[in-house]
């Protein structure tokens, strides 16, 4: 309440400064305040703990409009009238508990103040006494309370149960509140200790009893440990129709007044005698001194503990009307109404009482605990201040004394730390000898056995029953376990690399098949391509063999593919047999097919030859092959040595600037001199030999003596010029009529083919050389002609003879020239070429 803030507090209708404080509160006396406490903060993490565990806001509201209602319900008061009925006199109280438990507040009200008895046929309402109405106020709250704790308590172990059902190990924690032993002890003491003396009896059972008696059914030598057993004191409690709590149910439930007294008497009459209860009309002088006439005493395992009769059957009756009961099973609380089901107002039994409900409730956390394999841990008490650090030796030897330490300790010191039966530990630990690993074949207890011996276990470490392994000391397991972790390591690499060879062959193996598969596939595949390749061959070859027979026929579809065939390599091949120059005549012969496309091709090739060559050649080689060309057309097959000259490039001059008289240059100044050589010339009367130059311009030949023109031969007035076919270098000039006076020149030179050539291509009369055999005439005088015989001789030679003739004997017709008379036109025009490559 502290923690909460005003308006949540008037929700619930509280308020501790009212005139009508919480009575339920005020009834415990004032509460503690501690510094070190901060409600609101304890608040807030309450708070967040229900939203974690799935608590909505309208489950918390309803819950702490429940706990509320507990509140208000002790703030009612009762009163009594005239005629010793309970009434109340203030229903302000009444309308804030019918709100916070969804109730009708006339209904409520009416429940608390009369009690509904129903008979076999009728039902009948009568008003309560004002005990019985706070008996059944009491009731009320005290129900509430309880069933929505319980609702609670279950709220919280759904939302904390495991939700996968895959795994089902589950550890629990019970926390036991030890032995009570106040100056007044009452119900609650009786049932808390009764609690106490049962889990007492089952570590007893689960430990020095169980084990114990396991060692005499294994065959262990063993030395029994005396130990006091307390279930003599727990069916002094919980036996049937004879303990204690029986004998309260029916002091409960019997006819006619009972009373904490009589219960007592009863208790006296029925277990009287039993060595662990006493009384204090039972005890000795001795004893009655510390027990009262309302007590009866027990003596549990712990010790003497008083109890005080008193509530003894109001605490343990505890029942809610059915007049109020059917009020909660209507309730608008959606917690109330899963706590309180209409199905129990069909019961017409009466409920069981409340130590009925421990028993029962004790019974089955019994039946929990054995099922599971419970741990101990057992809390003593320093003393009885809570103080730290401070030690009560008394306190502490008896609780050590009375919780059996002692005698656990000795079993335990005496007995054995482990155990477990033979198959189990061969199954965990046979991979520590190589004589049970992997498989053991023979009986688990000679396993074992040899399983032990190999590890080195000690006689006194260990025993051998008759169908477990007792190992004596922790440490032993622990050395065990290690040199299992250890041997589990090397088990685990060899079973990986065992595992992974079986993969990876596995893997090799499918991999392996595939490959032979695809290889299958692939050599079909191939085998199939080579098929087909084959059939597509023959019905190539079929086709061009049948083109072969056809080719000469008009193109038709049996031989189109062969003469396109050959029409392509025709084609491919002729580009490496290409003439390279315009002499280069060669060319691939054709098939009869392509006789028109080769002819046009080849006309093609030669014009493009011909335009690259002519493009390749300058202005001045150009004029040198016009002049070879002159000399072809006029001494080719005529004159000797015209193949020598083919090799010897036409020179523009054989005689420099410099060699030319500066007079005669000044006479003919008015002419471009073309050419000079220099010459012998010889008279026409005795044939004698002089030394001449013969300088030609564009209008007139001059033979030149030094300064001196001795001829001047105009190109007008040439009449022809003869030279002789042998290898000479004679030559004559003939002249006309007008210029007779001179005669014709004769003249000799080693270029005759070169002056000859440019005389005649100056003079534009190429036509006027003539090549003679044997003789010719030339003009001595006017009307007068001498003759040159030529002939041939072992050595070349110009005379006069006897008959006053000029002889020119040539050298004999050598390989050379036998080699020209033998040479084809294509050489001769190669021969030519090879002078003007550009």
């Amino acid at each position: 309440m502290a923690a909460m803030t005003r308006i949540e507090c008037s929700e619930y209708h509280w308020s501790v400064t009212s005139e009508n404080p919480v009575l339920c509160l005020a009834r415990l006396g004032h509460c503690a305040r501690e510094s070190s406490i901060d409600d609101k903060n304890d608040w807030k993490t309450v708070s967040n703990a229900f939203s974690i565990i799935d608590f909505t806001e309208d489950d918390l509201e309803n819950l702490f409009g429940i706990i509320a209602s507990v509140l208000h319900l002790g703030n009612i008061r009762f009163e009594e009238n005239p005629q010793g009925c309970a009434i109340i006199p203030h229903s302000h109280e009444i309308k804030w508990v019918a709100k916070l438990l969804g109730a009708p507040p006339s209904i409520l009200l009416e429940a608390l103040t009369h009690r509904k008895i129903e008979a076999q046929t009728e039902e009948v309402v009568c008003p309560l006494t004002l005990a019985l109405a706070l008996y059944a106020r009491d009731a009320v709250a005290k129900a509430v309370y309880e069933r929505a704790f319980t609702w609670l308590v279950s709220k919280i172990n759904s939302s904390l149960v495991n939700k996968d059902f895959t795994k089902k190990t589950v550890i629990g924690l019970l926390d036991i509140y030890g032995f009570e032993v106040f100056d007044k002890n009452g119900f609650e003491q009786f049932c808390i200790n009764y609690c106490n003396e049962k889990l007492q009896q089952l570590l007893i059972e689960r430990t020095l009893k169980a084990e114990q008696a396991e060692y005499k059914l294994e065959g262990i030598e063993w030395e029994p440990i005396q130990y006091f057993n307390n279930k003599i004191i727990c069916d002094l409690v919980e036996e049937r129709h004879k303990g204690i709590i029986s004998i309260l149910d029916e002091e409960c439930i019997r006819p006619g007044p009972a009373t904490d007294l009589s219960f007592l008497e009863k208790l006296e009459e029925k277990v009287g005698r039993h060595a662990h209860f006493q009384t204090r009309k039972l005890a000795d002088p001795k004893g009655r001194k510390r027990i009262g006439w309302m007590d009866f005493c027990l003596f549990h395992y712990t010790g003497e503990v008083t109890y005080c009769t008193r509530g003894f059957l109001e605490k343990n009756n505890d029942l809610l009307y059915r007049h109020l009961k059917e009020v909660l099973c209507r309730s608008r609380n959606p917690i109330l109404s899963e706590c309180f089901l209409p199905a129990e107002l069909k019961n017409r039994r009466r409920p069981p009482t409340v130590g009925t409900q421990f028993k029962n409730s004790l019974s089955s956390l019994l039946e929990i605990l054995t099922a599971k394999e419970p741990s101990y841990i057992r809390c003593i008490k320093p003393n009885e201040q809570k103080e730290p650090s401070k030690f009560d030796d008394f306190l502490i030897r008896h609780q050590v004394k009375y919780l059996g330490l002692m005698e656990h300790l000795r079993v335990r010191r005496a007995g054995f730390a482990y155990r477990r039966k033979y198959e189990h530990f061969l199954q965990r630990y046979k991979s520590l000898c190589p004589d049970t690993w992997p498989h053991w074949h023979g009986p688990a207890a000679e396993g074992v056995e040899r399983l032990v011996k190999y590890i080195g276990y000690k006689p006194q470490e260990y025993k051998l029953g008759r169908t477990k392994i007792f190992i004596r000391f922790a440490r032993t397991l622990f050395a065990t376990e290690d040199a299992f972790e250890f041997s589990k390591h090397q088990l685990v690499a060899r079973i990986q690399a065992t595992y992974k060879g079986c993969q990876e062959r596995r893997t090799y193996l499918t991999k392996r098949q595939a490959a032979i598969r695809l290889e299958t596939n692939w050599r079909r595949v191939l085998a199939q391509k080579e098929a087909n390749r084959r059939k597509w061959a023959v019905g190539i070859i079929r086709k061009f063999i049948k083109g072969f027979i056809t080719r000469n026929k008009p193109l038709s579809a049996d031989n189109e593919d062969f003469i396109g065939l050959v029409q392509k390599n025709y084609i491919l091949n002729l580009r490496y047999h290409v003439p390279k120059n315009v002499l280069d005549k060669s060319w691939l012969r054709p098939p009869g097919i392509l006789q028109n496309v080769s002819d046009l091709l080849r006309a093609m090739c030669m014009r493009n030859l011909v335009r690259k060559y002519c493009r390749g050649i300058s202005a001045e080689k150009r004029a040198l092959m016009q002049q070879k060309v002159v000399t072809s057309a006029v001494f080719r097959g005529r004159k000797d040595g015209y193949v020598q000259s083919l090799h010897q490039p036409f020179a523009s001059s054989r005689i420099g600037d410099e060699d030319i008289n500066p007079k005669i240059v000044q006479l003919i100044s008015c002419e471009k001199i073309q050419y000079g050589i220099p010459v012998i010339k010889y008279d026409r009367k005795g044939f004698k030999a002089r030394q001449r130059q013969l300088i030609l311009t564009r209008k007139a030949a001059y033979v030149v003596e030094l300064a001196k023109i001795k001829q001047r031969i105009a190109y007008s007035a040439l009449r022809g010029v003869s030279t002789s076919s042998l290898s000479d270098g004679l030559l004559v000039l003939h002249v006309s009529g007008e210029d007779k006076q001179k005669g014709d020149a004769i003249l000799q030179c080693e270029h005759i083919f070169e002056v000859v050539t440019k005389l005649v291509m100056l003079a534009k009369k190429e036509n006027l050389v003539s090549v003679v055999q044997g003789s010719l005439q030339f003009s001595i005088s006017p009307g007068k002609e001498g003759t040159i015989v030529f002939d041939t001789g072992p050595e070349e030679q110009i005379y006069k003879d006897k008959n006053g003739q000029l002889a020119v004997v040539s050298g004999c017709l050598g390989k050379e020239e036998a080699e020209e008379a033998a040479l084809s036109e294509p050489d001769r025009l190669k021969m030519l070429a090879g002078l003007c490559k550009p």
